[in-house]
């Protein structure tokens, strides 16, 4: 008997699959059944400027939902080069009331045109170092269709419209 096959034997024999049957979310036998209707939770639009580092797991954990099926996000990194120059950082400044008053439009404009639950916008301010995110982009819906198309709208709307500058920290005319 060959190695893989020992393991295999000894596998199937130690791991055993529970007897009874698992438990069906509306079964008679959860005990812990609701109904969709049940489930209220209202849409959620979280922004956040920040001089803290951001955190995917904290961002994406703000979106989810047991009512949707998908999370899309989107996080902007500062990258080592710009114009052929060393970017050793980036700094963000925004001016905060029209910043905020743009991503909430841009959260209604979502809303209109795709069926998503949750979103969120964090950017970030002052320094950011090379490879840390600038920006995270997280929205939930029902189908991942949704929430990548509004995640691309997101980023490309705040882009454009959303008065946050950044200025490069660049060693001059690095070879990359």
């Amino acid at each position: 008997m060959s190695s893989l096959e020992i393991s295999s034997s000894t596998f199937s024999q130690e791991m055993k699959l529970p007897s009874s049957p698992p438990l069906v979310e509306g079964s008679a036998l959860d005990p812990f059944r609701k109904d969709l209707n049940e489930i209220e939770e209202k849409p959620k639009d979280i922004i956040k400027f920040t001089a803290e580092k951001l955190s995917v797991d904290e961002v994406s954990q703000l979106v989810i939902s047991p009512l949707c099926g998908a999370v899309s996000l989107f996080v902007g990194t500062t990258r080592n080069n710009f114009e052929g120059k060393k970017v050793i950082s980036l700094e963000y400044e925004a001016y905060l009331p029209m910043a905020e008053n743009e991503i909430r439009k841009i959260c209604s404009d979502i809303r209109q045109k795709w069926p998503v639950k949750h979103i969120a916008v964090f950017h970030r301010l002052g320094l950011v170092p090379v490879s840390e995110a600038s920006v995270i982009i997280a929205v939930s819906s029902v189908h991942r269709a949704s929430s990548l198309q509004a995640v691309s709208y997101a980023i490309d709307t705040l882009k454009a419209k959303v008065p946050i500058w950044k200025k490069w920290d660049c060693s001059e005319f690095s070879n990359l």
